[in-house]
């Protein structure tokens, strides 16, 4: 049996921001994939076609996903909206109740 005390373990701030290479190249896959997606559906494949607009939901969901992250992570509803080129309350408006 252990004697060790617990101690309080400093607050040590987060990192904001992780060096993550293949995201440029992943987001360029994915926009060639929704393309021709959406090619496949213009040759004729009407079934497709409710797929394909569902994906704008996915969307939607990952973006939200994603803004929530980055919060969790510790970015600011200005820095968020910066990027996006969009204001910090239009930022928080549009996801601040998703948390």
């Amino acid at each position: 049996m252990s004697t060790v005390k617990p101690t309080l373990t400093p607050c040590v701030p987060r990192q904001k921001r992780r060096d993550v290479v293949e995201n440029d190249e992943f987001a360029a896959f994915a926009r060639r994939i929704i393309r021709a997606h959406g090619r496949r559906v213009a040759t004729g494949d009407v079934e497709a076609l409710r797929d394909l607009v569902a994906l704008s939901a996915n969307l939607d969901d990952a973006i939200g996903d994603a803004v929530i992250g980055l919060r969790t992570f510790g970015y600011s509803w200005a820095e968020i909206g910066q990027r996006l080129g969009i204001s910090r309350q239009a930022a928080q408006q549009r996801w601040g109740g998703q948390q």
